[in-house]
């Protein structure tokens, strides 16, 4: 891996391609995509990172899709999730992975939805003592069936599986996590408010 880099850097490549070729060496087979990041969707993580709240869990999002339909984690172990013996905090699995399915519907179905995480649980499979990654994934499907029956019934709800794992794939912990969908005309008649989402924009349909 280092050979390879240096081989990049004493070639001429900028300093900036021997990252990105140190990233991609790195990135688990898992985690490889087809899809590409935008300025907006790269800006919009860099300020999740950066947000105190998400901050200290001690994640990070390594990559968000233009589209908002796919977005990668990484969870250390580190001074922010070492727990007192010496494994990975199990709130730190939970809260590393908190808003993700949310933020993403709510940026990919646009202002016309309101989007709520109602409930979420986790198993605990095995102790943290690695790099672990989390890999979260919107398909047509998802979009389809999510519109179909909000335009029936106005509301549905959704089951989203997290999984963290280390490099090799192995399972460390597994979140189901439970989120509401509704119209936003329907959710305004039913509960008499609005959802406030920031930083919204319409998914274009491929």
């Amino acid at each position: 891996m280092f050979f390879i880099g240096w081989q990049n850097f004493s070639s001429g490549k900028s300093l900036n391609s021997l990252w990105v070729n140190f990233l991609f060496v790195m990135q688990p087979d898992f985690l490889k995509t087809g899809k590409k990041e935008s300025f907006s969707t790269w800006k919009f993580r860099t300020f999740i990172n950066w947000y105190p709240m998400y901050f200290g869990t001690g994640g990070k999002i390594l990559f968000w899709a233009s589209d908002s339909s796919e977005v990668h984690l990484r969870l250390r172990l580190n001074i922010w999730t070492y727990n007192y013996v010496g494994t990975i905090f199990g709130g730190s699995f939970f809260s590393a992975a908190d808003p993700f399915y949310m933020l993403m519907l709510i940026r990919s179905l646009g202002s016309n939805y309101v989007v709520w995480d109602k409930s979420a649980n986790i198993r605990f499979k095995k102790p943290g003592k690695a790099t672990l990654f989390a890999r979260f994934l919107l398909t047509e499907t998802d979009f389809k069936e999510i519109k179909e029956v909000v335009t029936q019934d106005g509301e549905t709800t959704r089951i989203f599986v997290i999984q963290w794992k280390d490099k090799n794939g192995v399972v460390h912990a597994e979140i189901e996590r439970l989120c509401y969908i509704a119209d936003a005309e329907f959710y305004k008649k039913k509960k008499g408010e609005v959802q406030n989402a920031k930083l919204t924009f319409n998914r274009k349909s491929s």
